[in-house]
């Protein structure tokens, strides 16, 4: 297994808001370097990353498309799960920022797990991740390895958790019933009363990511009109069994495979969200700076005040408070 943390950061072309703005590109990419531009003093800041994806212009030589980012990405982490590790990938960013697009794909989220051609290039990455996970089980030709492949699919809307693959849990409201994640001394944490399908092709698989893809919360704000109200969390279990027939045993080697399409983060001002949408942002940045706070100390560091501050902000807002905001270093 290489490197078990990969970055990758990737840049979306204007949206029709950002055009009719004359919004500013101030994005540059050279390799796995990205470059920032502050535009009041002209100054560029570079950050390295193991990837930089220049997605923003089609006709660029260096533009990035869907397949390209699956070969970087989805690939290797296949490879991973297939020699028994559990993998992680999510997209994290802004709201607006085309993480939805990035992950799952095309403008119709369901079109990405069709068999429509007009969506066949705007695939996401989960889609073409179980696309290829299939064509590697089919290609076994070990008659003492069998394959079997488990999916669930939940959100967490407002810090609640929700099963989107179960029909009888949505009631005529809309509204659904609520899941609680426990610990098993022997599994770690896990989600109680999550449902789980067993696949057999890539066509399964993709009826059951459709159907709960329908399911997602998504609403409207200034910033973006197909807007991810709730983290969406796609676990597939791939076991593939072992027969050892000399000694009449058989060995399970379980990998959990997690995708991960996070809500973007926002700000109250540039979102205009009220009522229900404001809570729902308030949600969202809560868990993001929780999640945060997890990367910084798996990286070996320590979380800071600084580390609350977004959240904080959208909370203030909500309760029609003064909020400062500190600075940590130049802000773009």
């Amino acid at each position: 297994m290489g490197d078990t943390v990969k970055v990758a950061v990737r840049v979306r072309p204007f949206n029709t808001r950002e055009m009719e703005m004359k919004s500013k590109l101030v994005v540059r990419m050279n390799g796995k370097t990205t470059y920032l531009l502050n535009p009041e003093t002209g100054k560029e800041r570079e950050f390295a990353f193991d990837y930089s994806f220049w997605s923003n212009n089609p006709q660029d030589k260096h533009f990035v498309p869907q397949n390209e980012v699956f070969e970087k990405l989805g690939k290797s982490l296949l490879d991973n799960a297939f020699e028994g590790y559990n993998c992680t990938i999510f997209a994290y960013g802004q709201t607006g920022s085309g993480k939805s697009f990035t992950m799952v794909g095309g403008e119709n989220n369901e079109d990405s797990y069709s068999g429509n051609s007009n969506a066949k290039e705007s695939k996401g990455l989960i889609p073409r991740l179980c696309e290829e996970m299939f064509r590697r089980v089919n290609d076994n030709n070990d008659s003492k390895i069998t394959t079997k492949v488990e999916a669930s699919m939940l959100e967490i809307y407002n810090e609640k958790l929700h099963d989107l693959l179960n029909d009888e849990s949505y009631s005529k409201s809309g509204s659904t019933s609520v899941l609680k994640i426990r610990e098993s001394p022997t599994l770690g944490p896990y989600v109680e009363g999550l449902s789980t399908s067993a696949v057999s092709s890539f066509v399964d698989l993709s009826l059951v990511m459709a159907k709960g893809t329908k399911n997602r919360t998504i609403g409207a704000t200034s910033m973006n009109r197909h807007s991810s109200r709730a983290h969406t969390v796609v676990t597939i279990v791939l076991t593939q069994t072992t027969i050892d027939e000399e000694r009449m045993t058989s060995v399970d080697r379980v990998s959990r495979i997690n995708l991960v399409d996070l809500a973007g983060s926002e700000r109250q001002g540039k979102t205009d969200a009220v009522g229900d949408r404001l809570k729902e942002g308030s949600a969202i940045n809560k868990s993001l700076s929780a999640l945060g706070k997890c990367i910084i100390m798996i990286a070996g560091g320590s979380p800071t005040e600084d580390d609350d501050d977004e959240s904080n902000e959208v909370n203030a807002e909500e309760k029609n408070e003064p909020h400062t905001s500190r600075k940590k270093g130049e802000k773009y």
